[in-house]
């Protein structure tokens, strides 16, 4: 390899360390800071976001087959009861 690549390798190893350290110094900040509460609550946050996204300009099936994993998430408290009805459900859906 030329130099140029070794380079490029090395500045990429940089900003990435970089962007982690960052990371850690800002989160040690936000932690002890008033709005720490926020973090309890992200890691849901996000994957309703994902969800909804997901959900979105999607047909009416696919609506109901997540209305029915969201009470059986609900009812049983269990993330791979869900997912598996979930996609049971969904299934069945696209059969009929």
């Amino acid at each position: 390899m030329n130099g140029p690549y070794w380079i490029l390798i090395l500045v990429l190893a940089l900003v990435t360390f970089s962007i982690r350290v960052a990371g850690l110094l800002v989160g040690d900040r936000l932690k002890a800071s008033r709005h720490a509460w926020m973090l309890d609550n992200l890691p849901g946050l996000i994957v309703v976001s994902l969800v909804a996204t997901s959900l979105a300009g999607q047909p009416f099936k696919t609506w109901v087959a997540a209305l029915m994993a969201l009470g059986i998430a609900i009812a049983t408290n269990h993330v791979i009861a869900t997912m598996c009805a979930g996609v049971a459900i969904y299934a069945a859906f696209n059969l009929i």
